[in-house]
């Protein structure tokens, strides 16, 4: 007879999918969008509700490496506040940017966010030819064991950003990118791998070099 506690199984696969695996679903760049050396960059996080914590995080994790490659970046939060840019116009707000010596704004949107919810039974026992049929008890002990013993749920979640980067001498898009994130162990790895992610493939696509 060939036993298998399920969860214990279970318990190492929900380790292996908390971690946080992050790719990019779509990447467009200005065909006309020559390598430019920008003089400050500001990050901006519009992830809806109330959640000020995990935008502080994206933007500060994006910033942090930014200047890794010698740009010089900054938070809007940590600049000019969350509320900073509500009820305000487009001139009002480049304005603003100029008077600081910003030249380019990153934005990092969270598009979307789906959860989906299913059942992990406790036990799952398995033989090649269900020797345990053979003695009651053996068998009875089995199927209770599977029968009564109470599973449990995981949850999978899923997030789907956008980045844009926008060259504020000009006010056009020069780049965009569309990146999907699956159970993410925490905001901060989740934050972290983010920027990482989408900073490395602006320097793939030669919209930002390692200065």
């Amino acid at each position: 007879m060939k036993k298998v506690r399920w969860g214990l199984t279970a318990a190492v696969i929900t380790i292996l999918v908390s971690c946080s695996s992050s790719k990019i679903t779509h990447t467009w760049k200005a065909a006309n969008a020559p390598y430019k050396k920008f003089n400050k960059i500001l990050v901006i996080g519009i992830n809806g509700g109330n959640d000020l914590g995990s935008k502080q995080k994206m933007e500060a994790e994006f910033v942090d490496d930014l200047k890794s490659l010698g740009y010089n970046a900054i938070s809007s939060v940590q600049e000019y506040g969350p509320k900073t840019f509500q009820n305000i116009d487009e001139d009002a707000v480049i304005n603003k940017f100029q008077g600081t010596g910003i030249d380019a704004v990153v934005t990092i949107v969270l598009l979307s966010k789906e959860k989906e919810k299913y059942y992990v039974p406790s036990q799952v026992y398995y033989s090649p030819y269900v020797m345990y049929h053979r003695h009651f008890w053996g068998y009875y002990n089995t199927m209770y064991a599977r029968i009564y013993t109470p599973g449990y749920y995981i949850e999978d979640k899923r997030y789907f950003w956008e980045s844009n980067l926008y060259d504020l001498s000009t006010k056009e898009l020069i780049y965009s990118a569309q990146t999907e994130s699956y159970n993410p162990a925490s905001s901060h790895q989740l934050a972290h791998e983010y920027g990482e992610l989408i900073v490395n493939d602006m320097i793939k696509n030669n919209v930002l070099r390692k200065e």
